[in-house]
């Protein structure tokens, strides 16, 4: 009896191992789907187009990849994004598996019109990851966003998405959002939802074509176009270059760009680069009214100098430091106005007097949309110029004349 109860002992502490590949997912059974694109059709239904890898032709090995494309493209429609993800499987032999989706894209008129719809399918869905970037197609199909070939990457949704990162970095007129930042906003009171626009370059009667990758100049690039700006859960408008840049300012979010300021009477003659920024914004209560109160400080350096000007002098320093904190401040109030104007508080400055006042924005939460447009906001800029490049001095003093 002993005998029996140790073996039956055994074989239930062996059960743990050998049931834990109960659920495996063999590759060559699965579809991996990088990008997702969402468009309404004619027939008001969802149209949904992915953006499939075919892992023969992106192979890293010793051979390299093969000689077809990287990537397919199938499109179905449904009533609902769960119907059309579903109806894939008509065309598609494996099964669509959305663990490694990078990229999101809708269209602006789903963006308009049913984009809560989309956000709850891609948050409720447990395969798919919310740390995955969204983006609104601007003038043109998201279809057409993900069908479009890139010369530099194999896949063309690492192209977006590295465009998105890159521009932040270097131009801050864009920012990563992902649908968790998305949702975030969506939830919290006294703040509404932004997100990238992404537009087609070109001719875009060469989306999808191979021989496109056979030419050195692309005939159709998808490339970073403003900032989506949202009321509601619904598509409001837009922001645009500097307007863009100054919403990144105010979200924190600004890395560096390239700031021109006129000199000696030439236009863009110098132009600050910055290095480090850090944007603080607070409320404080004036009259009984919310005030906002924006403290911007910036550190660049002088990565042109076009004209002659002694860099060595402490007060053209200054000079320069007060010109690019006029500059900013220019920016960031154009770009408040601007939110302003449409009624969206994409920057959030209702959540900032809900954390201080609370008990004040229990009174003027439902009517924020309306009080938003008049509030009061102050902008302060401190920059200094913490560099001079590799030249301290533009040879342009030693021209001979």
């Amino acid at each position: 009896m002993k005998k029996y109860l140790l073996v039956f002992f055994l074989l239930l502490m062996f059960l743990p191992i050998v049931s834990g590949c109960w659920n495996q997912k063999e590759l060559t059974d699965l579809a991996f789907v990088m990008a997702m694109g969402v468009d309404r059709g004619e027939d008001k239904k969802f149209h949904l187009s992915v953006q499939i890898v075919n892992p023969g032709n992106v192979s890293l090995g010793q051979g390299g990849g093969g000689q077809g494309l990287p990537i397919v493209v199938y499109k179905t429609a449904g009533n609902t994004i769960t119907e059309g993800a579903r109806n894939l499987t008509k065309q598609i032999s494996r099964r669509l598996y959305y663990a490694h989706t990078n990229l999101v894209v809708v269209s602006e008129e789903i963006a308009k019109t049913d984009f809560l719809d989309i956000m709850d399918a891609l948050d409720r869905d447990p395969e798919f990851r919310t740390t995955t970037e969204l983006v609104v197609a601007r003038h043109s199909s998201a279809e057409d966003v993900i069908s479009t070939l890139s010369h530099l990457d194999k896949l063309p949704v690492n192209k977006i998405t590295k465009e998105i990162k890159g521009t932040e970095k270097t131009l801050g007129e864009n920012m990563q959002i992902t649908i968790d930042d998305i949702l975030a906003s969506l939830v919290t009171s006294g703040k509404q939802a932004l997100a990238n626009g992404i537009k087609l370059i070109g001719n875009k009667d060469e989306v999808g074509k191979a021989d496109m990758l056979q030419k050195t100049k692309a005939e159709a690039v998808p490339s970073a176009d403003g900032i989506a700006i949202f009321k509601s859960g619904k598509l409001h408008g837009w922001v645009d270059q500097k307007y863009a840049r100054g919403v990144v300012w105010l979200l924190n979010k600004a890395e560096s760009t390239a700031i021109n300021l006129n000199w000696n009477g030439k236009k863009a003659a110098l132009t600050i680069a910055p290095i480090r920024s850090k944007t603080k914004v607070s409320a404080i209560m004036k009259n009984g009214k919310p005030v906002i109160n924006v403290l911007l400080e910036n550190e660049g350096w002088i990565s042109e100098a076009n004209t002659t000007i002694d860099l060595t002098n402490p007060e053209v320093i200054k000079t320069i430091d007060q010109k690019v904190e006029k500059e900013i401040k220019k920016e960031i109030q154009a770009a408040i106005k601007a939110v302003q104007k449409k009624k969206s508080d994409v920057i959030g400055f209702g959540e900032v007097i809900h954390r201080t006042y609370p008990t004040y924005w229990k009174k003027v939460k439902n009517d924020w949309i309306n009080q938003f447009p008049e509030l009061e906001v102050n902008v302060k800029v401190d920059s200094y110029v913490r560099r001079e490049g590799i030249r301290v001095n533009p040879f342009w003093g030693n021209l001979t004349k």
